[in-house]
């Protein structure tokens, strides 16, 4: 959920097989992101009864950091840290930080399902602004796609209810359409950062600019707090990000991002599993059809751009 993965993560034994060869092995590694992100949004609820999420955000990227910069340090990749393009480092982590607060906010207001169902519009917003702000090429088969996903999003919502477990449209269904527009901002910066600079100094500023702001944020008021109860929830946050994003990269080594993807979608139907089981939510028939439109927009979307790349 979240940023992009971390490309510098290394392969495992065997490295420089045909990727192709090892679907299975890509399954096993998805199936570790799948239960990172779920724990990450139990976590992060569970945070959120002592903290708000400025100072969850503040801890997670300071802890983050520790590791990211340990990390890099044992790795000997802390010369490829370089000062250039801080201006796009700082726009990048502004829409991340912004993203990442809103979703902290959505899963304590929302149904865990209902949050990751809005936050899988994130690859149909890509899709839609990457023409104009990449420059890409505009293609209908994209439209299409996201007109499917954002009616399967009207579908979830039904912002012409009143109220429900699911039904109506508030500030927690803004939060978390807002964390996926952020997440959306995040992966086309990151993309364009990508060309020119190492992802050591994506991930140094990405950790050290968050916590900044974090640390601002929080601390504007004079009233931070310190999470004594719920530490190692916090902590929870800080691993289960980091952990999804290297099994995801991992997941990247042994199979095209062709396999890889649509694996990504079974983070619905766990954390709504989950969400049943540790909360009670009910899974109503408006966010199994939504869900199913949003990521029926997806794959339309993914098996165009297969295409389009075989071709």
């Amino acid at each position: 959920m979240t940023s992009a993965p971390d490309p510098t993560a290394p392969l495992a034994a065997g490295e420089g097989r045909s990727r192709d060869d090892r679907p299975l092995a890509a399954a096993a590694w998805m199936c570790g992101a799948l239960c990172c992100f779920s724990a990450m949004a139990v976590s992060g609820r569970e945070a959120a009864a002592e903290l708000d999420t400025f100072e969850l955000m503040f801890y997670r990227s300071v802890i983050g950091a520790v590791v990211v910069i340990g990390a890099l340090i044992f790795a000997g990749k802390m010369r490829e840290v370089r000062a250039r393009r801080l201006g796009l480092h700082l726009g990048r982590n502004i829409a991340h930080f912004a993203g990442q607060n809103l979703w902290f906010l959505s899963v304590t207001l929302l149904p865990l399902a209902q949050v990751f169902a809005y936050e899988f519009t994130n690859p149909l917003w890509v899709a839609m602004l990457a023409p104009l702000l990449l420059g890409e090429r505009f293609r209908w088969s994209r439209l299409g796609a996201a007109a499917i996903g954002f009616t399967g999003i009207l579908v979830v919502a039904q912002p012409w209810q009143a109220g429900g477990a699911v039904g109506g449209f508030g500030i927690g269904q803004l939060a978390a359409l807002g964390a996926a527009l952020g997440f959306a901002f995040t992966v086309m910066s990151t993309k364009v950062l990508g060309r020119t600079e190492s992802t050591a100094s994506i991930l140094f500023f990405m950790t050290v600019m968050q916590a900044a702001m974090g640390l601002v944020c929080a601390g504007w008021d004079g009233d931070m707090a310190f999470p004594a109860a719920t530490l190692p929830w916090v902590v929870l946050v800080a691993f289960c990000g980091l952990g999804a994003h290297f099994c995801v990269t991992t997941a990247l080594s042994k199979a095209p991002a062709s396999i890889v993807s649509p694996m990504e979608f079974a983070r619905l139907p766990m954390i709504a599993v989950v969400g049943m089981l540790m909360y009670g939510e009910p899974l109503e028939w408006s966010l199994v059809a939504g869900a199913a439109l949003v990521l029926g927009g997806n794959f339309l979307n993914l098996r165009a751009e297969r295409r389009r790349a075989a071709g």
